[in-house]
């Protein structure tokens, strides 16, 4: 595969394919058979040789790196094709010391879980299930703005990919259209007074068809392949994630929160209408302002009362 990648996109002959390998030309032929039983797509041309064409849809280490545009997010991968969850092992990872910007990539998730331990639909080759481990050195309580940053950065990925316009409903979902396409889940490893690790999980619809859902989530989720019609690049978009959180991440740890906070509303599908949020202690009906500097969202309630909203879900009205 070296030699391939090497020759970006030019023929190679089997003769040259047969030297640089040190085999016949027979076996050249047999390997080739076998890139294709893998997912490769090969162009075959007399006395040119072959090209590749196509590479399979993979989301491991060496199909990211390469043209990775980050210092340290996803320049430590670990690709594994099925596993419960990414989360449980970016959480082992850490407590393993891990280093900042370690990502754990799977292919499929078998227990894939949102936020509340709900389950999240993870099949095998559709979309984009991975978990990043950061190490800000920041206090406990600026750890849920990190939802907030992470939100921005996969919506910019969307925009610039996919030339889609999803909107972000707080606290964690990215929509399309109305419908969820990507969910983020931020869990803390941390003392009392700091942080050691933010784990930042991101579960993305990217080419199911409406059939590969589950019945009951038919109606309510949706595809980037499902809004575009056409098959979209994994490896792309988690390129794109990683470089737009990289930035984000160094922008909120050079100048605070308030540049996060101004895109993320700008944004937000919430913002200025009536909402419900249901918190663990009741429900909050009301005018959703905005979000404060530490990620909390407003909601204006008929009195006129503002009711800063921590945790709850949000029902648009």
């Amino acid at each position: 595969m070296d030699a391939f990648t090497k020759a970006d996109g030019e023929f190679l002959s089997g003769q040259t394919l047969a030297e640089i390998a040190g085999c016949s030309r027979t076996a050249v032929w047999k390997h080739i058979e076998e890139l294709r039983k893998e997912g490769f797509e090969f162009e075959a041309v007399k006395k040119r040789g072959y090209r590749i064409v196509k590479g399979p849809d993979r989301v491991s280490e060496e199909e990211i790196n390469p043209e990775l545009k980050t210092r340290f997010v996803g320049r430590v991968i670990k690709y594994i094709e099925s596993v419960p969850s990414t989360q449980k092992i970016a959480h082992a990872l850490a407590q393993e010391g891990a280093e900042e910007g370690t990502t754990v990539i799977a292919d499929e998730q078998t227990e894939g879980r949102g936020r509340l331990l709900r389950s999240w639909h993870s099949p095998k080759g559709t979309g984009i299930w991975m978990s990043i481990i950061l190490k800000p050195q920041l206090p406990p309580q600026r750890a849920p703005q990190f939802t907030l940053i992470a939100a921005v950065a996969v919506v910019q990925a969307i925009e610039e990919v996919c030339g889609l316009s999803p909107e972000i409903k707080w606290p964690n979902d990215i929509l399309l259209n109305g419908r969820k396409l990507t969910g983020i889940l931020t869990e803390l490893q941390a003392e009392a007074d700091k942080i050691n690790s933010i784990i930042i999980g991101i579960g993305m619809n990217v080419n199911q068809k409406a059939e590969d859902f589950p019945e009951e989530l038919q109606s309510v989720a949706t595809s980037l392949f499902m809004e575009k019609q056409e098959k979209v690049s994994r490896v792309k978009l988690i390129q794109r994630v990683m470089e737009k959180l990289e930035i984000y991440y160094d922008l909120y740890m050079e100048k605070g929160f308030t540049p996060i906070k101004l895109l993320w509303e700008s944004y937000a599908i919430s913002i200025g209408r009536q909402i419900t949020a249901r918190t663990i202690t009741g429900s909050i009906h009301g005018k959703a302002l905005g979000i404060n500097e530490d990620g909390v969202l407003r909601i204006e309630d008929a009195e006129g009362q503002v009711h800063e909203v921590y945790s709850a879900d949000i029902e648009l009205k």
